[in-house]
């Protein structure tokens, strides 16, 4: 006899009793999605994983540590069997059938009356993935074509004709430390929804090689003793594109609020009655260090770090930072936009009380091909970027952490 198709349908759970038996892996993974919906949950099962008991003892679900006992699916509209009694599997799959009540199998998919879908979402979409006998029913390959579709939807590769979604207003986008696969899922699926990209040097630039050809680019950067595009500038012209109906993406390098002046920017835009998108990045104050093979905290090494601005000397009057107490901190110091004055900053520690002897590492272009590590210490760091022209973009690391990993100096 030929095998029917499962009809797929979506549950409204919200309020209706749901009945999970057993506590273990199956139920961890189900479960969160069910609370998600608003089922009341009942879990029958007399040990449970630490996740589940966490969810039992804050109240999102109701645990009753015992095994299945007949007359444990009355009243429920759906039930997930995933115990390790076959015998009590086999009784609570007959008392769905007797009751009409759904009931999925992890034990056996064919007795089942019901399949889990893999399942993914993405901005309101909710993707669902069913494979028939015919197909393998290979779980494996079911998870891989919901990610595929998922990430499509998430990163914009996949659009349904004439209907390209548009996020409304300007969104501040932090593309993180240079690698354009260290961009968040949301920031890449706006530029994907774009008509106009505002970029600075520090943005990825790879991800501009994937906007559609009509897009517009245009080219804030700020580069040190070049071209300079004033704050006001940008402001105005994310103001003017976004008052034009498109759909704006300020592209930053790192996180918007870190060194980015990305305040500036929101506060411009609310001003102007526009609304405003912020999409966190990957700071490269922690993921340049990490992917140079530096911890900026490690276990018995160092238990706080500090991000500093190196783009004014501590000498400068219109310097904000304490030096002389970043001195005496024994833990890490990373130091954004300072290869100018890290002969300044160093000479400031020292003055305060730090060893000369503490080491310093300066990674270059991190995250990307061109990425190199230099290391040095406090006593030889000037020096050091002379000899070894490091140039900007860089993040200077400073402490024992530099020195807790594998070598890998350049």
């Amino acid at each position: 006899m030929a095998e029917h198709p499962a009809y797929p349908v979506g549950l409204r759970l919200t309020g209706r009793k749901v009945v999970v038996l057993g506590g273990g892996q199956v139920a961890q993974r189900r479960l969160p999605a069910l609370i998600a919906a608003g089922a009341d949950v009942l879990l029958v099962s007399p040990e449970a994983t630490p996740s589940v008991e966490a969810m039992a003892e804050a109240g999102e679900i109701t645990w009753h540590r015992r095994g299945y006992a007949d007359g444990d699916l009355a009243d429920a509209w759906y039930a997930l069997i995933a115990t390790n009694d076959a015998e009590a599997n086999v009784r609570a799959s007959a008392e769905a059938e007797a009751n009409r009540v759904w009931c999925v199998r992890s034990d056996d998919a064919d007795a089942a009356t019901a399949w889990t879908p893999a399942t993914g979402t993405s901005e309101g979409v909710t993707v669902a993935v069913l494979t028939s006998r015919a197909g393998g029913r290979d779980p494996r390959h079911t998870a891989a074509i919901r990610d595929a579709v998922v990430e499509g939807l998430r990163d914009g590769t996949l659009v349904a004709p004439h209907h390209r979604t548009r996020t409304p207003g300007v969104a501040l986008v932090g593309g993180g430390p240079g690698d354009p696969d260290l961009i968040t899922v949301r920031g890449r699926r706006l530029l994907a929804e774009a008509d106009v990209v505002i970029t600075d040097h520090l943005g990825p630039r790879d991800l501009l090689a994937e906007l559609s050809p009509g897009v517009e680019v245009i080219d804030a950067a700020k580069l040190p003793f070049g071209r300079f595009m004033a704050q006001e500038a940008i402001n105005n012209a994310l103001i003017e594109h976004a008052k034009q109906g498109k759909s704006v993406v300020r592209l930053k390098g790192g996180d918007p609020f870190v060194y980015g002046r990305g305040m500036e920017e929101v506060n411009a835009l609310a001003e102007a009655g526009i609304p405003c998108t912020v999409v966190p990045g990957i700071s490269s104050s922690i993921s340049v260090p990490g992917a140079a093979g530096i911890p900026v905290t490690h276990r018995g090494v160092a238990h706080e770090f500090t991000v500093v601005s190196g783009h004014i000397a501590p000498d400068d009057a219109r310097s904000l930072v304490d030096w002389p107490s970043l001195a005496r901190l024994t833990g890490t110091l990373v130091v954004l936009m300072g290869v100018a004055t890290i002969g300044k900053v160093a000479e400031t520690l020292i003055a305060h009380g730090k060893s000369p002897d503490t080491p310093v590492a300066l990674i270059q272009e991190g995250t990307t091909a061109a990425q190199r590590r230099v290391d040095a210490t406090l006593a030889t760091v000037a020096e050091t970027v002379v000899t070894h022209e490091v140039r900007s973009p860089a993040v200077i690391v400073i402490g024992a952490v530099v020195n807790v990993g594998p070598e890998t100096s350049a």
